[in-house]
């Protein structure tokens, strides 16, 4: 499964990277999927991630 972040959306907030820094970084002060991670939508903790983040920027699909 495919994670996208949605840079319109994300404030920054850092709490993906923190949840998941080994798929989440951030860029240019905003999060953003670490390339070659980008199919990492199956990780349970980047579910997690993606349920929890404040500003709903991260994606998952297929």
């Amino acid at each position: 499964m495919k994670i996208s972040v949605n840079r319109d959306l994300c404030y920054g907030s850092g709490d993906c990277v923190y949840r998941v820094p080994s798929v989440f970084t951030a860029a240019d002060g905003f999060g953003a999927v670490i390339p070659g991670r980008e199919n990492a939508g199956d990780d349970p903790e980047v579910r997690e991630a993606a349920e929890r983040c404040p500003s709903q920027a991260i994606t998952i699909g297929e």
